[in-house]
């Protein structure tokens, strides 16, 4: 059995579309950090959803905290701006799962209604299923990921559905809340300056949108 972990902060215009790819899991443990618009109201409309809360304390030590609260050892490790497709929910169903491996599963990020797959967003696989007494996640503030050291690694076929951003604004804002907590997490690692801001930006720039195909998602992939 499979426990389902999503974290949530007002995530009410996409967490009704992730709680209905769920639906056929027993057990979805919705981890809340403080949301003050819909989404607790949202979720108390599903009969398998559990809601727990806590302060922000990074995403990878939330990814943790919500596991302890699920009652399988198996977790499949959401964000409420994911949807699992009818053909991975089925592919999950099938898996003679190993406790000395984790499944990473293929995503499709979605901004303005197109699927990008230049900008580095495509190919996107993510670990997300796993045992929890066998590994977990990292420390990370943001950009978090299951440790697979000394594990092995199965590949899904059928995607994961991501729509991150639902606005410019969104994006924005998102972006803004990320390298805060990376500036955080690297406060006293990293040097930083005008220069290298600069020169980070331009080669973020060639490389995402030349060198990545973004040019070939037109206006989306300018904006990204």
């Amino acid at each position: 059995m499979i426990s389902v972990c999503i974290l949530t902060k007002n995530a009410s215009q996409t967490l009704a579309k992730t709680l209905d790819s769920v639906q056929n899991f027993s057990e979805v443990v919705l981890l809340d950090n403080g949301s003050t618009d819909d989404t607790l109201a949202i979720a108390k409309h599903y009969p398998n959803v559990r809601i727990e809360t806590s302060s922000f304390i990074g995403f990878g030590p939330l990814r943790n905290y919500a596991a302890t609260f699920a009652k399988n050892d198996w977790i499949l490790a959401l964000d409420s701006d994911e949807i699992i497709s009818p053909l991975l929910a089925k592919e999950i169903s099938d898996l003679q799962l190993s406790s000395n491996c984790v499944y990473a599963i293929p995503r499709r990020n979605f901004y303005n209604g197109k699927w990008i797959r230049g900008c580095g967003w495509h190919p996107d696989r993510v670990i997300r299923i796993y045992h929890k007494n066998q590994t977990n996640y990292g420390n990370a503030q943001v950009h978090e990921s299951v440790d697979a050291s000394n594990m092995k690694v199965v590949r899904l076929k059928n995607p994961l559905i991501h729509t991150p951003y639902l606005s410019t604004s969104d994006f924005l804002s998102k972006m803004q809340h990320y390298t805060t907590l990376f500036a955080e997490q690297n406060k006293g690692k990293k040097n930083g300056s005008l220069g290298k801001a600069l020169m980070h930006a331009l080669f973020a720039l060639l490389k995402s949108y030349i060198f990545k195909g973004g040019v070939l998602d037109g206006k989306e992939g300018l904006i990204i």
